[in-house]
């Protein structure tokens, strides 16, 4: 590749004057000079650097923080900390030499930003200790996690020169962790763009399918808008108050994911798109005009009293605020109508940093999002969780949904959808929680079980008898609710371990067995026990007796007990060597590894891949690679926490084997039909089958199949197949798993 230096220089310099430009609004005296010596500083720091498009790197750290100053509205310590956001990492320079120029803020944050190096506790994640550690200073400055989401997007943005192992694990950490918590800042636009992206990267064809079909009916949709927002202008015009009304077409993941959970084609989704009323009023009297609005809307279409959120009354948890409804249109279509103010839509747009524009105005409304940094704070403060059960508690507090209940004298509780009783419990105290035996909700008596419903009354009753126990983890959702069940159940085991130590030592000491290390290890592996403290507790719970142990002292080993120590899952480049190793040997159909080789695997029974699937491998601990399809209902949280692990794979065709997979039958009962579908199978394809279960309730009919086919455009020529046949509706592949089907896009 040819570079032009000149024509590069001044590409680079032109990036950065338009950063100036656009950062001009929020600038103090002094700052330029400031943003001038982080450039330079990044500038001198990457200058032999080049991403893996081929362009200079400074290119990067110059689009995040465009994006921190656009799309965001940060200011210039945000500009700084995005600008040397990755020399730490990447070059000599220290956190002393940034904190001498930029002061101790600005190192705080890049601090946050940079990547811990070295090597990781075993059974631990490179990503989530990564994650922990940018979380701990979100307790003292929120602005590290919205650079970090602008430095994802650009990441998403440019994924195109990534290898395919790479866009996998990226897009599955963004879609795992960093679009839900731009949701949960109230980033509307960037979450939005994150799961596009993520759609893109994942499963290419189906994202451009639906962007050329949203494309196709661009024009009907727009002549549509104009009719159905003429009379409302009409009427909005009489108000006297600036407004602006625009149509905001649903994004492709979210008309993906209707299209996935409904089971429905692209044409079958009619809210594809809402229509969004903003005002400018003044703050006093943003209420009375948006329900003015609200009632203008009404008077024209009628309105589905099941759809109507108010979130002006009750602001969401991520500070949202709007008033939705959907209204059927003249010819029979439902269409979304959004009411707001222009603070409120620049709230939703820009989320937390938008709201310290108007935090002097109006002091509520970003106390939701107050609450949640509060959770959050006592997250990180629990040091005893390692970082993927860290990952995976902070993952429950970005959960958007919520549910709105009332203690008994009427104060407003905020709970995540899908709450109990017991997570209410909780939320009171840990120890109204730990000694809650039920609760009267709206005067009525109910377990602690109970789920939870928009404007409940609940009294918790308690009894000093009552401890929790393992079954309590299945009935909470609350973030909260969950870390303090498992301390308290820590504390508890922690007690047991202690009594099991001493009565081990007791029983060895009578049954004259030398309690050494040698003999502690032969207990470990003769009780299948993962460690000493699991062993005490054991003996202390009375899950291990003195039989047992009795039984272990007559037990010889045939040869000494030989315990290795926990060794390193393999990462990807020590398993690039093994197939280096085992080149020449060609006796499958899957290609691993960068070099694309031969060697022994297995088939994950989460998704069942079969050739043809577009597929990824995972180095597993104790049964070498595993092949995942990357739409497995696994893929994502495997890919988000544990990258390292994952390598290419790719099918190709070297000769026929057959893979076993299940299809879901949907139709209209009819006389002689499953003796079709067999025949079909059967005879006319010659396909093996290995189950056939069918069941009919009113006339329609549901049936499973496991079958097994050579690969998918096998499986794609069966399905259409059965689709002709006479009462079937509906044809697709599902996992083998019973969690429903998860349809194929092929």
């Amino acid at each position: 590749m040819v570079i032009d230096a000149v024509e590069e220089k001044r590409e680079i310099i032109a990036r950065y004057r338009r950063l100036l430009r656009q950062a001009k609004p929020v600038l103090n005296e002094g700052d330029a000079k400031l943003i001038k010596r982080a450039f330079t500083m990044a500038m001198e720091a990457h200058k032999d650097m080049r991403r893996k498009s081929g362009e200079p790197y400074i290119f990067h750290p110059l689009s995040v923080a465009e994006i921190c100053v656009q799309e965001i509205g940060l200011g210039t310590t945000s500009i700084i900390a995005a600008l040397l956001h990755d020399v730490v990492e990447d070059t000599d320079i220290q956190l002393i030499d940034i904190e001498r120029i930029f002061g101790k803020k600005t190192t705080k944050i890049v601090d946050g930003l940079t990547k811990i190096k070295g090597a990781f506790e075993y059974g631990s994640s490179a990503q989530a200790e990564n994650f922990r550690k940018m979380l701990f200073t979100l307790s003292e400055d929120v602005r590290v996690i919205l650079i970090k989401l602008a430095d994802r997007l650009h990441n998403m943005r440019t994924l195109e020169s990534m290898p395919r192992n790479k866009q996998l694990r990226i897009s599955s950490e963004t879609i795992y962790l960093y679009a839900p918590l731009a949701h949960r800042l109230g980033l509307n636009a960037i979450k939005t763009e994150l799961e596009d992206l993520y759609l893109r990267f994942t499963e290419e064809s189906v994202y451009y399918e639906i962007a050329n079909k949203i494309d196709e009916s661009r024009a009907s949709r727009n002549k549509f808008i104009k009719q159905f927002v003429q009379p409302l202008k009409d009427e909005v015009d009489k108000l006297n108050i600036e407004y602006e009304i625009k149509s905001r077409p649903k994004s492709i993941f979210s008309i993906y994911s209707k299209m996935e959970k409904q089971n429905i084609p692209f044409e079958e989704v009619y809210d594809l798109f809402a229509i969004r009323v903003i005002l400018d009023t003044p703050i006093e009297q943003e209420k009375s005009f948006c329900w003015q609005v609200y009632s203008i809307v009404t008077d024209y279409y009628t309105p589905n009293p099941d759809r109507l959120r108010d979130w002006i009354s009750t602001p969401k948890g991520n500070g949202y605020e709007s008033l939705h409804t959907t209204v059927m249109a003249k010819n029979g279509q439902w269409v979304e109508v959004q009411i707001r103010t222009r603070r409120m839509d620049e709230i939703a747009e820009k989320g937390y940093a938008a709201h310290w524009k108007y935090k002097d105005n109006i002091s509520n409304h970003e106390s939701n999002l107050e609450k949640w940094l509060v959770r959050v704070r006592d997250l990180l403060e629990k040091q005893d969780l390692s970082a993927l059960e860290f990952v995976d508690d902070f993952r429950g507090n970005l959960f958007n949904e919520e549910v709105f209940v009332f203690t008994p004298k009427g104060e407003l509780k905020t709970l995540p959808n899908g709450a109990t009783a017991l997570d209410f419990a909780f939320d009171i105290h840990t120890d109204i929680g730990a000694k809650c035996i039920g609760a009267k909700v709206n005067q009525k008596l109910v377990p602690i079980n109970h789920l939870l419903k928009n404007g409940d009354q609940i009294e918790i009753l308690t009894s000093s008898k009552q401890k929790p126990n393992e079954d309590w983890l299945r009935f909470v959702i609350s973030p909260k609710a969950k870390s303090k069940i498992k301390e308290l159940l820590k504390e508890n085991k922690r007690y047991l371990v202690d009594e099991g130590k001493e009565i081990l030592a007791r029983k060895l000491k009578q049954l004259k067995i030398d309690g050494n290390s040698r003999v502690f290890e032969q207990m470990r592996a003769y009780f299948n026990v993962p460690s000493q403290f699991e062993l005490h507790f054991r003996v202390g719970k009375g899950l291990i007796t003195v039989n047992d142990l009795k039984r272990f002292k007559e037990f010889k080993p045939s040869s000494p007990l030989k315990t290795k120590p926990h060794s390193e899952v393999p990462d990807v480049k020590t398993i690039e060597q093994e197939i280096n190793r085992a080149k020449g040997r060609h006796e499958d159909t899957l290609l691993i590894g960068e070099d694309m080789d031969v060697v022994e695997y297995k088939l994950a029974k989460c998704c069942t891949p079969i050739p043809g699937d577009d597929v990824f491998g995972f180095v597993t601990v104790n049964e070498g690679i595993k092949i995942h399809r990357t739409t497995c209902p696994n893929a994502t949280e495997l890919l988000a926490n544990h990258g390292n692990r994952v390598i290419k794979a790719k099918w190709t065709s070297q000769h026929e084997v057959a893979f076993l997979t299940g299809l879901k039958v949907v139709g209209t009962d009819r006389v002689g039909l499953i003796n079709d579908v067999s025949r079909v199978i059967s005879e006319e394809l010659k396909v093996n089958m290995s189950s056939l279960s069918f069941k009919s309730d009113q006339g329609i009919f549901n049936g499973e199949i496991m079958l097994y086919v050579n690969d998918t455009r096998h499986l794609e020529m069966l399905i259409k197949k059965l689709e002709k046949v006479e009462g079937v509706v509906e044809v697709a592949r599902f996992d083998s798993r019973n969690t429903g089907p998860v349809y194929s896009t092929e």
